[in-house]
């Protein structure tokens, strides 16, 4: 728990916190193989130390033979060898706590690689004692799959046939990633099991993979057209997916693996959770603890403008039940970068957003320095979701290679790594890596801006304007979400800039309105 000053709660420590996410294979390679693993992000720990975050998310490390980079688990109590060693992931959880970082795990508990040693078994015959920790199903009376659900990986049926036992299994994902039943109690002791395994070694928390398809239809109905599907849309779009997930036994599933966090204490739970508001806000939980964190990527999703982000953020705080603490996305390694989508000179405005919202935010790693969206040739291709580009490595330093590795990186290097990297960038008082260390810096130094209570205030069109408050400090943000020039009205009284998204304004002081510069964001006190 973090500590309050008098009269104060106690607050966990993710609530003023900032996570921190790395895709290992990205992040640093230390034996030349061009893949990062854990011994080059212990590695690394100085850069977070230094940048000031507070915890790190791992994207998956377990043993996979990675059709899906990791998110196929065919030993949850194991290091992929790619990544290293139980023993190195041990090293790096001390070598993190040592320095006041936290270590969080990805966790798939929805599905298995089809190479795990459970469903071998399950598919080994009809009345293997593995069986129904799967979903199998008997064809339709046409021979066909058991319904109409959709993968989400291509446009293809959930469902795979096993020709020699004759029934269907479900895959939500690509037919190598087979669904658990977590109707059986034996698969939920299982998975709680595993997570007990992890928070014994020292693990945090954990980031939990879909969690929302734990529970599905109980009678498996087919699922329902999307009434708003328009060509283009993604194929797994065409339908509503209130069938494939969100189920009845939801809140049971989300006590449980609440219970097992709360006996190691002090430990979060994060929810990957693609879902309209009003039923992302149930995964806090009611009658029952739920998660900690049901993850909210609408800075993701949403146009860039101010008055949807501006009505988004108002709707979203007034939509959380009393036990539900806010968190805020802006890039992931699913999602294009946050540079690309918006452009450089927004970012720099995204990066004074995240960091200023009340709640918990998460940084992609990489998005410190403005890294975009690479460029993947024919010929080096990996995913076959088209991922690639936001996975690209980690730009530590100019020339070959970028500092991420001395071999062949297994995904090219971006383009403009000479100039956007960390030495680079560490070095220029007023690059985007500069402002998210002064920006962390004020987070932690105003309670105000990590913990305080968040207002709307009145905006000008594309300006968004807010204030922060806790006791008697307060504090403003302005985000000028155009190109263009602006003047945006102000509370009644003097103000000065705390910091500006340029690095080059700091202490203008300014009273009933200030002006913002085209792709400028301040953040200001009262004098």
């Amino acid at each position: 728990m973090t500590q309050a000053p008098p009269g104060r709660p106690i607050r966990p420590w993710w609530e003023p916190g900032v996570i921190y996410q790395v895709y290992p294979r990205s992040y640093q390679d230390s034996n030349g193989d061009g893949v990062g693993d854990l011994p080059g992000i212990a590695s690394r720990l100085d850069h977070l130390e230094w940048l000031g975050v507070d915890a790190v998310w791992l994207s998956p490390i377990f043993r996979s033979p990675m059709r899906d980079f990791g998110y196929d688990i065919s030993d949850y109590r194991d290091i992929d060898p790619l990544f290293g060693t139980l023993a190195d992931l041990d090293r790096l959880v001390a070598a993190a706590h040592e320095r006041g970082l936290r270590l969080i795990l990805d966790f798939v508990p929805n599905h298995t690689s089809s190479d795990h040693p459970w469903f071998v078994e399950s598919r080994s015959s009809r009345d293997n004692p593995k069986r129904n920790w799967y979903v199998w199903r008997d064809p339709a009376p046409d021979g066909g799959p058991p319904n109409n659900w959709r993968s989400a990986f291509g446009d293809m049926s959930a469902w795979q046939l096993d020709e020699r036992t004759g029934q269907y299994y479900l895959h939500v994902f690509l037919p190598e990633q087979v669904d658990l039943d977590w109707t059986n109690p034996e698969v939920r002791a299982a998975m709680l099991d595993v997570m007990r395994f992890w928070f014994e070694r020292g693990i945090d928390g954990f980031r939990i993979d879909v969690i929302n398809l734990l529970s599905k239809d109980p009678e498996l109905r087919d699922e329902e057209p999307n009434p708003d599907w328009r060509p283009g849309m993604p194929p797994r779009a065409r339908w509503l997916w209130n069938r494939m997930s969100d189920g009845p036994a939801m809140p049971e599933y989300l006590a449980k693996v609440r219970a097992v966090a709360d006996e190691f204490g002090d430990r979060v739970l994060i929810g990957e959770t693609y879902m309209p508001l009003e039923r992302l806000v149930r995964y806090y939980g009611g009658e029952h603890p739920g998660i900690h964190l049901p993850f909210n990527f609408q800075l993701l999703l949403l146009p860039w403008d101010a008055e949807t982000i501006g009505g988004w953020v108002a709707t979203y705080e007034a939509a959380l039940p009393a036990n539900g603490w806010p968190n805020w996305v802006l890039g992931n390694h699913d999602q294009p970068r946050v540079a690309s989508r918006i452009g450089e000179a927004q970012a720099r405005v995204a990066a004074m957003l995240l960091l200023t919202l009340r709640g918990t935010p998460t940084l992609y790693a990489g998005d410190e320095i403005g890294m975009t969206n690479g460029d993947i040739p024919a010929d080096r291709i990996v995913d076959v979701g088209g991922r690639d580009p936001e996975r690209t490595p980690m730009q530590w330093e100019p020339g070959r290679g970028a500092g991420f590795t001395t071999g062949t990186p297994w995904l090219p290097i971006g383009r403009d790594a000479d100039r956007v990297n960390v030495t680079v960038e560490r070095d220029d008082p007023r690059s985007i890596l500069s402002l998210h260390r002064r920006l962390l810096e004020l987070r932690r130094a105003e309670p105000a801006l990590s913990v305080g209570d968040w207002e709307p205030l009145p905006t000008v069109t594309g300006v968004l304007v807010y204030s922060r408050r806790l006791d008697d400090r307060r504090l403003l943000v302005a985000l000028n979400l155009t190109p263009d020039r602006c003047d945006a009205p102000l509370p009644a009284g003097r103000w000065r800039t705390v910091i500006a998204t340029g690095l080059d304004r700091d202490a203008d002081a300014w009273e009933d309105t200030v002006t913002l510069r085209g792709d400028e964001g301040l953040v200001l006190e009262p004098v």
